[in-house]
C-alpha cells in the first residue's frame, strides 16, 4: 500500500511539474520558483558559487602555486598590447589590481617560477611602452621597480610570423580524430603516469578563458576508489569493472569572484580534455569520456570520495588504458559539416 501511494504521488507531482511549464517558462521570476518547489540540484549549485566566491576572497586570488587573479589580469594586459592600434593609456581601471597580486605572488616563495616569470615580461613590456607621466601608471611602475625581478623576455607577446610552424597536415589531423573513439574495453596493463603526464602537457596548451586555467585531473588508480567512482556515473554500466585508469576533471569555482562566470570551468575543462584524449591516442592510449550529470545525490557522494570542497566540481570523468584488440567499438555515425553550418 505504502509503494502504490508514493507511486501515485510521484505520478502527480509529475503532471503537475508538466501542467505549469507553460506558465513557469514566460518568467524568470516562476522559473526560479518552479526550481525551488520541484528540484534541488540548483540549491547545491548556489551554495557551491557562494562558498567559492568567500575562497576567492580568503585565498587573495591564489590557488597552490598559481595566482588566479595575477594570471587573469597579466593575459588582459596582453590583450592590450596586442591591440592595433596600441594605446599609450589602457589597464588603467585594473592595474592597482594587478599589481597588489604580483607583489603577493613575488612575496610567496611557493608560486610557480615560469608563472611568475610570464608576469614579469608582460609587466616589463607593458611599462616600457605606455605613457609612465600619467599618475596611476607612475605609481604602479614604482611598486613594479621595487620588487626583485629578473627580466627574460622571453615571455611577452610576439608576432605570429614568429611562431614554430608545425608539420601536421589537415588529412594527418582528420585521421587522428575518426582514429579516436571511445573505447570501453582495456586491456588491464598498468598506464605509465608519464604518458598520463605528457597528454596532460598537450590538454594545458588548449584556450582558456584569461588563462586562468581553473581545473585539475585527479589520477585514480588504486582500489576499491576507482571502482567506486567508475560506477558512480550512469554511462558506465557494464564496463566499469574494466577501467584501468580513471581520471576524474575538477574545475575549480573559486577561480572567480563572480557568479557570472560560473559556467567557464565546464568550457575550459573540456576543451583542456579533448586535446588531452587526442594525446593520449598518439602515446598508444585509448580513452572514454564519461559524461556527468548534474544530480545533488552524486556531486556529495563524489566530493566525499576524492575530498573535495563543495566548490570545486566534476566536469567529466575519462577512463583510460590500453585497448583490448578484441573489444568491440559502437560506429557512432556523426553528422555533417554542411548540416550544422548555419551561414547568416
Amino acid at each position: 500500500m505504502k509503494a502504490y501511494v508514493i507511486k501515485l504521488l510521484k505520478r502527480v507531482i509529475e503532471q503537475l511539474q508538466v501542467a505549469l511549464l507553460p506558465l513557469c517558462s514566460k518568467s524568470p521570476v516562476l522559473s526560479g520558483l518552479y526550481f525551488t518547489f520541484f528540484s534541488r540540484d540548483f540549491f547545491y549549485e548556489h551554495q557551491a558559487i557562494l562558498k567559492a566566491r568567500l575562497a576567492y576572497s580568503n585565498q587573495q586570488g591564489m590557488h597552490g602555486k598559481s595566482s588566479a587573479l595575477l594570471r587573469r589580469n597579466i593575459h588582459r594586459l596582453e590583450k592590450g598590447l596586442i591591440m592595433q592600434p596600441r594605446r599609450s593609456v589602457f589597464a588603467l581601471d585594473y592595474l592597482t589590481e594587478t599589481l597588489t597580486a604580483y607583489q603577493l605572488a613575488v612575496t610567496q616563495s611557493n608560486v610557480e617560477q615560469s608563472e611568475l616569470q610570464w608576469a614579469t615580461d608582460v609587466l616589463s613590456e607593458y611599462f616600457s611602452v605606455v605613457d609612465k607621466q600619467h599618475s596611476t601608471i607612475a605609481k604602479n611602475y614604482a611598486v613594479f621597480q621595487q620588487l626583485s625581478t629578473v627580466y627574460s623576455g622571453l615571455k611577452k607577446p610576439y608576432a605570429y610570423q614568429q611562431k614554430e610552424p608545425h608539420q601536421v597536415s589537415y588529412e594527418q589531423f582528420l585521421a587522428l580524430t575518426k582514429f579516436r573513439t571511445s573505447v570501453r574495453w582495456f586491456e588491464q596493463k598498468q598506464v605509465e603516469l608519464e604518458k598520463i603526464e605528457k597528454a596532460l602537457a598537450a590538454a594545458l596548451q588548449a584556450p582558456s578563458a584569461c588563462n586562468r586555467q581553473p581545473f585539475e585531473f585527479y589520477s585514480i588508480t588504486e582500489q576499491p576508489l576507482l571502482n567506486k567512482l567508475a560506477n558512480l556515473p550512469g554511462g558506465t554500466a557494464g564496463f566499469a569493472d574494466n577501467i584501468p585508469h580513471l581520471i576524474a576533471v575538477v574545475g575549480d569555482l573559486s577561480y572567480y569572484p563572480f557568479s557570472r562566470d560560473r559556467h567557464v570551468i565546464y568550457i575550459d575543462g573540456s576543451l583542456a580534455s579533448m586535446q588531452f584524449m587526442l594525446a593520449l591516442e598518439t602515446l598508444g592510449l585509448s580513452s572514454c569520456p564519461i559524461n556527468w550529470p548534474e544530480l545533488i545525490t552524486l556531486d556529495k557522494r563524489v566530493a566525499k570520495l576524492l575530498d573535495l570542497p563543495q566548490y570545486k566540481r566534476v566536469v567529466m570523468f575519462i577512463a583510460v588504458g590500453y585497448p583490448a584488440n578484441s573489444g568491440m567499438i559502437p560506429y557512432s555515425d556523426k553528422k555533417q559539416a554542411k548540416d550544422i553550418l548555419k551561414q547568416l
